[in-house]
């Protein structure tokens, strides 16, 4: 099937995916917008600090974070691999810790396991972005305007689909639904109608939330659950790995 170019009116075939996992994200790489989703914690914590005025870079790896600090002044290296932070760097990979420091003048280069390689993968189609339970109706009435063809992936972990990310995947698609899309493949109707069925805290029971109460990070755990649909803002991940608001958007 040749690529689409983005949408400009109504039409018949604007579709949406569910797919998981980083490599997902190069199957779309033309013709798509692509949301990368990771709830706990790599897009809610680049997203949390866009928010805040703060700049941030998503780097796939330690050393494209080394790479990409050279270049700028007093960094902030924040990030986990494995669910333990990189030696060298300052923080975690935390909503809650970004959202009460104070330095914004200092730019935040994040590392994570999974959601900031998804991320890195997205935006090698020119059309990336990132999503998480702050912004998806935004997200959606944005994208909806301007292409036909969108996956939406979900980042997992340990080879898991998380049930934070079905859930933030499918809230994102039905309002794609909602707005004229329909699904592309039965398996992400599927996911939709589940989702839609459970209650809406029906993704704690995710090995990534027992991953925080485990670990004493309960504070994220809560960050993410008292910050949903509380922004306006659509979050773009560039070729550079930083995220900045989208064209025409307002917080």
């Amino acid at each position: 099937m040749p690529p689409h170019a983005p949408h400009e009116g109504p039409s018949d075939n604007r579709t949406f995916v569910i797919d998981a996992f980083p490599p997902a994200a190069l199957k779309y790489d033309h013709g798509y917008a692509i949301v990368a989703v990771d709830v706990i914690r790599a897009t809610t914590t680049a997203i949390t600090a866009v928010a805040l005025g703060r700049r941030c870079f998503m780097a796939p790896t330690v050393d494209d974070a080394s790479v990409i600090a050279r270049d700028l002044e007093n960094p902030l290296l924040a990030g986990e691999l494995g669910g333990n932070m990189p030696v060298g760097f300052e923080m975690d990979n935390s909503p809650a810790e970004i959202a009460a420091r104070e330095d914004v003048e200092r730019p935040l280069i994040l590392v994570t396991t999974s959601g900031t390689l998804l991320a890195h993968n997205a935006s090698h189609s020119g059309h990336g972005f990132i999503a998480c339970l702050r912004n998806i109706a935004p997200t959606a009435r944005y994208l909806s305007t301007r292409y036909r063809r969108i996956a939406i992936i979900g980042a997992g972990s340990r080879a898991e689909f998380r049930e934070e990310d079905q859930a933030c995947c499918a809230r994102i698609a039905a309002a794609l639904r909602d707005l004229g899309f329909r699904p592309a493949n039965d398996e992400t109707a599927t996911l939709v109608a589940r989702w839609e069925a459970e209650p809406a805290d029906a993704w704690l029971v995710s090995n990534s939330v027992g991953f925080l109460r485990r670990t004493g990070q309960e504070r994220d755990l809560e960050f993410v659950l008292a910050h949903q649909s509380d922004l306006e803002g659509v979050f773009r991940v560039h070729g550079d790995g930083e995220v900045r608001e989208a064209e025409g958007t307002t917080w």
